[in-house]
């Protein structure tokens, strides 16, 4: 299901909601513009292009016009949500990247982007001052900015050889990850939780996710912390420990590293400031 939030002639966002689970048949479908969709719930597996991947929360999937893909179901039964955004031809050329960054497919949880994808749903959901059409564009101008790194360094795709119940595996653990960020987790207990050894969980879950357990954590942590910046007004500090963060100092370290702002400087943004989505745009210009 797909609801409409936002047309213009060069720009659509639309939020998707799906709820096929293991036993849903797929079926090939094909990508009718430019766009990039940001995963916010849930999991789900993509096949295009000769690759397959698992996208869990925070990941982005990347879609050029006429190719194929078609998304699996196996290893998450409660279906997935996503952020999409859709580009015209004309708004893509003005944004001046080359067809080899739509071409990707696929990119893991990169702090980067989700904190910005959260406050891009926190518009989408009315409860921030920011118009959906700005965080929009510049949520795709920081994503051409960092897919254009990640040209030379392609996450991989998942090894067809390896068995469909360690993949499973993978993505429950990443749920579980998701859904404990804010209590103490170390790989042992994550790894206990998989049923593998620490060091096979390790590599299985970078192979599958794209990301460390340790960075999804993190990550997830970010995500949560984005959300509650921009859509209510707690104290920072609360905000860091409500997170998952067990230091303030780390917290407004990792956040601005991930934003390009501070903590309060992104809730500035959510709340109307357009200077922060302005320098945005203008960093990822020059670039």
């Amino acid at each position: 299901m797909a609801g409409i939030l936002f047309r213009n002639a060069s720009l659509a966002v639309l939020d998707y909601r799906c709820s096929a689970g293991p036993d849903s048949r797929p079926y090939v479908e094909s990508f009718g513009s430019h766009s990039v969709s940001y995963v916010r719930k849930g999991s789900f597996g993509v096949c295009s292009r000769g690759r397959a991947h698992e996208l869990v929360a925070g990941a982005i999937l990347i879609g050029y016009p006429g190719d194929e893909f078609m998304c699996t179901h196996d290893h998450h039964a409660c279906g997935d949500e996503c952020l999409s955004f859709h580009l015209s031809p004309a708004l893509v050329e003005t944004l001046g990247d080359r067809i080899d960054t739509w071409r990707l497919g696929c990119l893991p949880p990169l702090p980067e982007l989700m904190v910005w994808g959260e406050m891009a749903q926190a518009v989408a959901e009315g409860r921030s001052d920011i118009g959906i059409d700005e965080i929009a564009l510049a949520f795709v101008a920081r994503f051409i900015d960092l897919a254009s790194g990640q040209r030379r360094e392609r996450w991989r795709s998942r090894s067809p050889q390896a068995r469909a119940r360690d993949h499973r595996r993978a993505v429950e653990a990443a749920l579980w990850l998701d859904s404990h960020c804010t209590t103490d987790v170390d790989l042992q207990q994550a790894a206990e939780i998989a049923g593998l050894s620490p060091f096979h969980f390790l590599r299985l879950f970078a192979d599958v996710t794209g990301v460390t357990p340790h960075q999804y954590l993190v990550r997830a942590r970010l995500r949560r912390a984005a959300r509650m910046l921009a859509v209510d007004g707690r104290a920072i500090t609360d905000v860091a420990f409500d997170a998952g963060f067990g230091d303030v100092s780390n917290f407004v370290r990792t956040f601005h590293r991930a934003a390009g702002a501070s903590p309060r400087h992104f809730r500035q943004a959510a709340r109307g400031d357009r200077k922060i989505l302005q320098e945005r745009l203008v960093a990822s210009a020059r670039r």
